[in-house]
């Protein structure tokens, strides 16, 4: 995907429940690293750090360290021409690293918002 300018062709963002909020209150050295991420999505492209969350299809997860404390985000790019941040988040539980249940349920919730608004996206663009 490219532009006439030879510049790629951004798929937007949307930003699911609260995240957009989440992220702005993070370190900016751990906004960059999710900034980053987040643009190569946005041109098709998956950051070096990027893996699929455990027991979600298709959802990415970039996890930063920073300052003895980790930091997560989670987005969804199958859903056409859209990148979905479901969400971002700092990691509170010291025991592994799987990602706790309630930011799982709350990411589970935000997906299936996510798919809605590609729904009526789909839906208004005419597709059936």
């Amino acid at each position: 995907m490219s532009s006439t300018e030879g510049e790629p062709t951004l798929k937007p963002v949307v930003w699911i429940g609260s995240s957009k909020d989440d992220i702005s209150e993070l370190p900016t050295e751990v906004k960059l690293v999710f900034g980053q991420a987040l643009y190569l999505a946005q041109i098709g492209r998956k950051h070096p750090d990027a893996k699929p969350l455990t027991g979600i299809e298709g959802v990415l997860e970039v996890v930063e360290d920073f300052n003895k404390n980790t930091y997560r985000a989670v987005y969804k790019v199958q859903l056409g021409d859209v990148v979905y941040v479901l969400h971002v988040f700092q990691k509170k539980s010291k025991s592994g690293k799987a990602t706790p249940k309630p930011d799982l349920d709350l990411i589970k919730s935000r997906l299936k918002s996510a798919k809605q608004d590609h729904g009526r996206r789909t839906k208004a663009k005419g597709k059936p």
